[in-house]
């Protein structure tokens, strides 16, 4: 490749700390938090529900950890399987960069139908699939455009997300402990924690087994990696975004996750469509359902949005590292992989076809795959960050010129590793969960021979 040919296939570093701190968080608050979570209140109960998202917190918090001194030391677009391919061998990388972009194909498709389900609330006649049409066309366009216009959207759009998880729990709270009076009910305090059943109504393994689905809430705040190679100004931006979103996230899930226990019984939790919709009109806030029908399709905006974006990155790496075709690692003038962005948005929507045509065939087995391929993700973060300590120090490097460092190591990687194993065993115990691992197994084992085949092919 020329000179030429190597700059026209560059990103653009336009990105600054706002956008990527947003873009993180846009990514990880979604359906994991403003629907999801009334599920996991329901099967674990709530101290189970708060452990396990505290727990996975604290997974995601060593995760990013890791991620942060890697990306620092080495701020490029894709960084995940980058990491990997240096670092554990270049086979896992290929794995790494497949399994990363199909969990967000995946994830876009499934936002585009949830879209166009809650758009009939207010227009019942016009069919889910021109909604989901629609939202594909504008967020292709915000995409296409260039990363910085991307980045900017994202921005105002995760803020409305934020605003809102605030508003819930200073009001929630309030509502809890008497300050606030809610409709036909007494303040509950603490009953619902020291009520009929306890805090693990079911015991601790329902903790065990909802850790997958709460990491998969948890997901997208690996995002920051996949911006690294379009930041401003990477050494300074990605450890400050780093450390805003670790602690800022788990306050907004930690607090949420606390009001909503504190506000709903955990037998009511696994039936209403929104845990967030029933606090709000508990508390008498008008129009409780509507305000929350569009804050939620603003996150899921949110959430397609950012995966759109990183799944192109990721594709775009891919051909960087010509693992794919060169094709998919054209970008245009303004430094955006079109040719990445396309294939993407062209899958995501076959994704979103199989949610409405093969829902519980093909749908079911990709949501399962998409679950378990971010866990596994993160688990080649820790070990690369592992394999990057060991080597940097094993080749004379001195560990305090590395202008981010992972703390506590080696404990950290390899706590998040085991952490992130136990929550795959995990699924095991789940029957409605354990197809993610008669897929997810299979499939990475697929990527490898594939990889292997394809290289024996080549050398020949």
């Amino acid at each position: 490749m020329s000179p030429t040919d190597k700059q026209q296939n560059e990103l653009k570093r336009t990105m600054k700390s706002r956008h990527l701190f947003m873009i993180s968080l846009g990514g990880v608050i979604g359906t994991g938090l403003f629907l999801s979570s009334g599920y996991t209140l329901s099967q674990a109960g709530p101290g189970g529900t708060i452990l396990a998202y505290l727990v996975g917190g604290i997974i995601m918090y060593l995760v990013m950890l890791c991620l942060g001194e890697l990306s620092v030391a080495m701020p490029v677009t894709g960084s995940f399987h980058k990491y990997a391919t240096e670092y554990i061998g270049p086979a896992t990388g290929f794995v790494v960069g497949w399994l990363y972009w199909l969990t967000w194909v995946v994830t876009i498709g499934s936002e585009f139908t949830a879209v166009g389900l809650l758009m009939q609330r207010w227009f019942p006649h016009v069919s889910v699939w021109i909604w989901s049409a629609a939202l594909a066309i504008i967020l292709f366009l915000f995409n296409a455009l260039s990363a910085k216009f991307f980045a900017e959207t994202e921005f105002w759009t995760a803020s409305i997300k934020v605003i809102t998880i605030i508003v819930f729990i200073v009001l929630g709270a309030a509502a809890m402990f008497g300050l606030l009076s809610m409709k036909g009910t007494a303040a509950p305090m603490l009953s619902n924690f020291t009520g009929a059943g306890g805090l693990f109504p079911k015991g601790l393994l329902p903790v065990l087994m909802t850790m997958i689905s709460v990491n998969f809430a948890f997901s997208g705040t690996e995002l920051i990696g996949i911006t690294a190679g379009e930041s401003e100004n990477p050494e300074k931006n990605i450890p400050r975004s780093i450390k805003n979103i670790i602690w800022r996230t788990l306050f907004f899930f930690i607090g949420a996750i606390f009001v909503l226990a504190g506000l709903i019984n955990w037998k009511q939790a696994g039936v209403i469509e929104s845990p967030f919709v029933m606090v709000f009109d508990k508390i008498g806030i008008p129009y409780a359902a509507d305000i929350m029908n569009f804050v939620i399709i603003t996150a899921l905006v949110s959430v397609a949005n950012s995966g759109l974006y990183a799944s192109a990155r990721m594709l775009w790496s891919l051909s960087q590292e010509k693992m794919i075709s060169p094709f998919l690692g054209k970008v245009t003038p303004k430094g955006v992989p079109f040719n990445a962005l396309l294939v993407s948005m062209l899958v995501a929507c076959l994704s979103l076809l199989s949610s409405i045509y093969a829902a519980d065939t093909i749908y079911l087995v990709l949501v399962a795959l998409s679950g378990f391929a971010v866990v596994a993700v993160w688990m080649s973060i820790a070990a690369s960050q592992y394999m990057f300590r060991k080597r940097y120090v094993k080749q004379g490097g001195d560990i305090q010129k590395l202008k981010y460092r992972t703390p506590l190591f080696p404990i950290v990687p390899i706590v998040a590793f085991l952490l992130c194993l136990a929550s795959c065993i995990g699924l095991a115990f789940d029957p409605s969960q354990r197809v993610a691992l008669y897929y997810g197994i299979p499939f990475v084992a697929i990527c490898y021979l594939f990889y292997y085949l394809k290289n024996k092919v080549r050398s020949k």
